[in-house]
């Protein structure tokens, strides 16, 4: 469809948005320096995704936990002979 592209390029443009906020700037040296960034941008942007990705780290480990938990148990008694 023609307008198809039209849609793209919004949907394109939309993705990044500027957004005014007051930052310490204590805390953003200190994490420029954890995360290795050099811009005010690239720090909160890695943070950001960083901040993401815990929250389903958590999710994950538990669900492999209970996985691990389900599994049948060995009769172990023959290991230390």
């Amino acid at each position: 469809m023609h307008d198809e592209g039209i849609y793209r390029l919004i949907k394109i443009y939309t993705t990044a948005m500027k957004h005014l906020i007051d930052l310490d700037e204590e805390s953003l040296a200190r994490a420029r320096a954890v995360l290795g960034t050099s811009t005010i941008k690239a720090t909160v942007n890695e943070a950001l995704r960083r901040a993401a990705l815990d929250s389903t780290r958590e999710e994950r480990i538990r669900s492999s936990l209970d996985a691990l938990g389900a599994m049948p148990t060995l009769d172990r008694a023959d290991a230390w002979r």
